[in-house]
């Protein structure tokens, strides 16, 4: 038989996927077109009834455009693209259901990305990845002290005369804007198989806490060996899976903050070059975001560790081994009771059981004792009175405060009898620039308000007048308020005002 078998069988497989299953169905691009706007790099999340109302939105749109649709609600297609395994329901922080992409979701949006969109063929920029990653891997391959001297030392010569030559005055050659496009290009392809590789990862490590929990629940096996299985599998996932191999790597640099500073300084560089005036501001954006995407792919991954490990904790320690012991050698008892007896028992023999047990009596036992440690009084306070700010002065905080009345009233009085002003708006407008700050205008509404001040608001002769204020920050502002002008009597019943400690 030819390999073709295998072939087909191994292509089968494939297409047995839950990722190939999307690409094969008949409303695959309508399926595709709502994951990809309803999810981004930036929301990998949905909130369930949200999701539901923006799938009924976008069949309406393309109804009313006349595009054919399928046939069922936002909810139900839901519902259904997550038992196709396509979407994951899970609760999030706030106890809201929320939905999110599965890995075989994202591999099948990472392919349509790849086909839509000018890729990285043949080009300097791969062929250079693909040099420089082969003798990296060579050299950590070759076991040879000598071969391994005689690369390092090539590289420390070709380093040094090129610094040489750069010390020297030598022409630095910029890269153009071809050669950085297929450079952004190759990047492009490697950042974006990122999300489903961490993806993959986090199913991984939920498919083990849900075999973990049931294996606990249903009791058909030892402790131990659940969790030597347990153990297994962890260092199978993160050693044998290329996901795996990539998580691990991916924690080792987010633990190297040096490494981390240096790739977003490269990042930076590169949108540096003129040729990313070429790309759109969300695909600068999207650059940018790489580290951040590293970050929260092992952050969803040790989430999913972190809950198995404590799930594992947890019923350790709720585990009582000593009653167990007690009831496994009870059983055995029991069995070799058994054994004697069906040896010299008869055809026709029988135990008297009672058919439940009887009531033991107990006393009342204590089931707490006294903690000295619950009674203890909490850890004082740290005092940080040294870092608190220097607090503002008396006149800082008069600033920001209400009209001065006491003030403004003898300022008035001064103006309109000293100076002879016409207006409350050219007496406020005669005053120090400390005084003219603009809630001084609601201060002098108040005192015209009390003496009777007349103010010019009649249609007839209706007048506005400037008032020019000066903010605590020496800002200056106008506002037009209704022209006030005050009688002699007004004057008199102004200076007799009291805005003192006694006043009420």
């Amino acid at each position: 038989m030819s390999d073709i078998a295998g072939e087909l069988a191994r292509v089968r497989e494939a297409f047995d996927r839950p990722t190939l299953r999307l690409l094969d169905r008949k409303w695959a691009p309508f399926v595709l077109a709502v994951f990809k706007a309803s999810f981004s790099r930036d929301r990998r999340s949905v909130q369930a009834d949200r999701l539901h109302t923006q799938v009924d939105a976008y069949l309406a749109d393309l109804r009313s455009i006349g595009s054919e649709v399928p046939g069922k609600n936002g909810r139900a297609l839901c519902v259904q693209w997550m038992n196709d395994q396509w979407l994951y329901r899970e609760t999030g922080e706030d106890d809201e259901e929320q939905y999110s992409l599965t890995s075989h979701a994202l591999e099948a949006l990472l392919l349509v990305d790849g086909l839509s969109r000018d890729r990285a063929l043949i080009s300097e920029s791969r062929l250079t990845t693909i040099v420089d990653t082969v003798r990296h891997r060579a050299t950590q391959a070759n076991p040879d002290r000598d071969e391994r001297i005689r690369r390092l030392d090539l590289e420390i010569a070709e380093k040094a005369a090129e610094r040489d030559r750069l010390a020297a005055g030598g022409e630095i050659a910029a890269a153009s804007n071809d050669q950085m496009h297929e450079g952004y290009a190759n990047l492009i392809d490697l950042i974006t198989q990122l999300p489903s590789d961490f993806k993959r990862v986090e199913e991984s490590v939920a498919g083990m806490h849900r075999q973990i929990v049931n294996d606990f629940r249903a009791e058909e096996r030892p402790i131990s060996e659940v969790l030597d299985e347990y153990l297994s599998k962890t260092d199978a996932l993160m050693s044998s899976t290329a996901e795996g191999r990539a998580f691990e790597g991916a924690f080792v640099l987010l633990r190297n903050d040096d490494l981390l500073s240096e790739l977003k300084n490269d990042l930076e560089s590169i949108l540096l070059h003129p040729f990313a005036l070429e790309l759109s501001a969300a695909d600068r954006r999207s650059f940018m975001g790489t580290v951040s995407l590293i970050r929260k792919g092992v952050d969803d991954v040790l989430t999913q560790r972190n809950g198995l490990t404590t799930t594992l904790r947890e019923h350790i320690v709720n585990h009582d081994v000593v009653k167990d012991r007690e009831l496994e050698r009870l059983l055995r008892e029991i069995n070799k009771e058994l054994a004697v007896w069906m040896q010299t028992a008869g055809p026709r023999s029988t135990v008297t059981a009672e058919l439940m047990p009887g009531t033991l009596e107990l006393e009342h036992l204590r089931e707490r004792f006294y903690d000295p440690g619950a009674h203890k009084a909490p850890p004082p306070l740290e005092d940080v009175s040294a870092f608190a700010p220097e607090p503002p002065s008396l006149d800082a905080m008069r600033t920001q405060g209400g009209p001065l009345l006491e003030e403004l009233r003898d300022a008035m009085v001064t103006a309109f009898t000293d100076r002879g002003a016409a207006s409350v708006g050219e007496a406020f407008n005669s005053l120090e620039p400390e005084m003219r700050r603009p809630v001084e205008i609601l201060g002098l509404m108040q005192i015209a308000t009390q003496v009777d001040a007349v103010r010019h608001t009649d249609a007839a002769d209706a007048l506005t007048e400037d008032f020019e204020t000066v903010r605590p920050d020496g800002t200056r502002r106008t506002f037009r308020v209704p022209r006030i002008t005050l009688t002699d009597d007004a004057t008199a019943a102004l200076a007799a005002l009291n805005y003192g400690p006694d006043h009420d």
